[in-house]
């Protein structure tokens, strides 16, 4: 055989080899990537439902423009999380909840009108199940009054990642509410 067809041959092995292992890197790559995120995203909801309970905590609950502002500032962006688009202002949810007998957080009986009537409510009865006490914020779907976990989404729907989005719910004692002096009360 003569020299410069062996060494065609062996320039043709080298490139069919080249592009295994290109691919094989690029597999691995992509892989590395979406790890990366399913980690930053898993951290990320820590900071979000810290950053919406504490201004919910100071924001009036009877408001709805506020209330969507607050989870749209929370998200860092208009209303969806950076790097997951699955993350919205839909699936931060926003509870507010009374103080139980011993102490910790319980859920409200009955949603007071206003900050203010909140203000009466817990002057009346601190423990009383009108008067919110806590806010609660995490992250999950709403299936029938249930907080279900978000499912993760890969951003390349040829890799399989079973995971779901840890709930990361973030307690704190209710401030304000929104309630300013010389505000009005409220029916």
């Amino acid at each position: 055989m003569r020299p410069d067809i062996r060494k065609r041959r062996g320039r043709g092995v080298i490139i069919v080899e080249m592009a295994l292992y290109m691919l094989a890197l690029l597999v691995m790559l992509v892989g590395l990537f979406e790890v990366s995120r399913l980690l930053f995203v898993w951290n990320a909801v820590q900071d979000v439902t810290r950053r919406a309970a504490r201004a919910a905590a100071m924001t009036d609950f009877s408001d709805p423009a506020a209330m969507t502002a607050l989870r749209s500032s929370a998200l860092f962006t208009a209303g969806r999380m950076p790097l997951a688009p699955f993350l919205d202002v839909n699936t931060l949810r926003i509870e507010y909840l009374s103080q139980a007998p011993g102490g910790g957080p319980a859920a409200l009986t009955a949603m007071p009108a206003c900050p203010m009537r909140n203000a009466v409510n817990c002057a009346r009865d601190p423990n009383g199940g009108d008067c919110i006490r806590f806010v609660r914020a995490s992250f999950c779907s709403n299936a029938n009054g249930e907080c279900v976990p978000v499912p993760y989404e890969p951003m390349l729907p040829l890799l399989p990642v079973n995971a779901v989005v840890p709930p990361s719910a973030t307690v704190v004692r209710a401030e304000s509410l929104g309630r300013r002096p010389g505000m009005a009360n409220c029916p």
